[in-house]
């Protein structure tokens, strides 16, 4: 049996979809009846009944942060994939997210090692990679610089969940690392990359001058279950399927749903203009602010990442920004 953390999110959800597919027995864990609900409600675009997601999967309420509940999760599990996380771009869930991104995922990790698990699927994010020299792809084996300093909380709450299951890794437990670029998909508006999409679907007005990678969670939940299934193990793999700019990312979704297309290209001193209204209004009221100085930097830096290894020992072929946005509209 599978055992899937965050299966109420964007990438697992949408992953449990491709595993009820393939008729793998799934625990899947949840906090809430509506993200349950909401998750059910994507899997059901699948062309997946009712009576198979009942066949196949075992709902399993538990917080990865509870080890007594998430030892009881543990058992008769022989594959683990650990798509749990949590997103913000607010300095002050900063706490909340090193407890869940790196905690939480030692917590999975030392009962994977304990039980013990054959193999262990960790999500990550390019978020987690190094930098290299200005217009240099990134790829697996680019390392981060002693003198490198991660400009987000969440860069380092992804980069700390990496080292425990490297840790992990050296403890015997056998695991694989997929590092997605901003994930495209359907069913999820509220978080994450979802919220992009929302801007997306609505009109992009205003767009960073920036070129990073792009994946649609479809080719990204198909990978993960084929490595898992694959005898590759303590190897990571960058999910990219196109470096894109966001005006181009912006101009394909205006172009589906009848928007007007972004016309507006952000400048640092609007950004900077904005933190300083931020501050003021979190100063007071109870806003939870965006943006940080550290961050704005990196919205005008292109970066490149390259999927070659992957493509190479998978012989796989990623949807374009084309075909996944179609999907995705006809699945709105």
């Amino acid at each position: 049996m599978n055992l899937l953390t965050g299966a109420t999110g964007l990438v697992g959800a949408h992953l449990l979809a491709q595993l009820i597919l393939n008729k793998e027995k799934t625990r899947a864990l949840f906090r809430t009846e509506n993200k349950k609900n909401q998750a059910i409600s994507v899997i059901l675009k699948y062309d997946i009944t009712p009576q198979q997601i009942e066949d196949t999967v075992e709902w399993f309420q538990c917080d990865i942060l509870d080890i007594p509940k998430l030892e009881s999760a543990f058992e008769f599990v022989s594959h683990v994939y650990h798509c749990a996380g949590f997103i913000s771009n607010s300095p002050s869930d900063y706490k909340m997210m090193r407890k869940v991104n790196i905690e939480g995922t030692a917590n999975v990790v030392n009962l994977s090692i304990d039980f013990p698990i054959q193999k262990f699927c960790h999500v990550s994010s390019i978020a987690a990679l190094g930098k290299p020299n200005v217009g240099d792809e990134v790829t697996e084996e680019t390392t981060i610089a002693e003198d490198q300093k991660k400009p987000s909380a969440y860069e380092i709450s992804k980069y700390g969940a990496e080292m425990e299951v490297w840790r992990a890794s050296q403890e015997g437990l056998s695991v694989v690392i997929v590092n997605p670029g901003i994930i495209l998909g359907d069913g999820f508006y509220d978080s994450g990359s979802g919220t992009l999409l929302a801007k997306l679907k609505n009109g992009l007005k205003i767009y960073p001058p920036k070129i990073t990678g792009f994946v649609g969670v479809y080719d990204v939940s198909k990978i993960m279950v084929q490595l898992m299934n694959s005898p590759v193990v303590n190897q990571r793999y960058i999910l990219v399927s196109e470096n894109l700019s966001f005006k181009e990312v912006g101009e394909s979704f205006a172009r589906l749903y009848n928007k007007s297309t972004p016309k507006t290209r952000l400048k640092p001193w609007m950004l900077y203009i904005a933190w300083f209204f931020e501050v003021l209004r979190s100063f007071f009221t109870s806003y939870k602010r965006q943006l940080t100085l550290e961050v704005i930097p990196s919205l005008f830096k292109d970066s490149f990442y390259s999927s070659d290894k992957i493509k190479k020992e998978l012989q796989y072929t990623f949807e374009t920004l084309e075909v996944y946005t179609n999907k995705i509209y006809k699945r709105s």
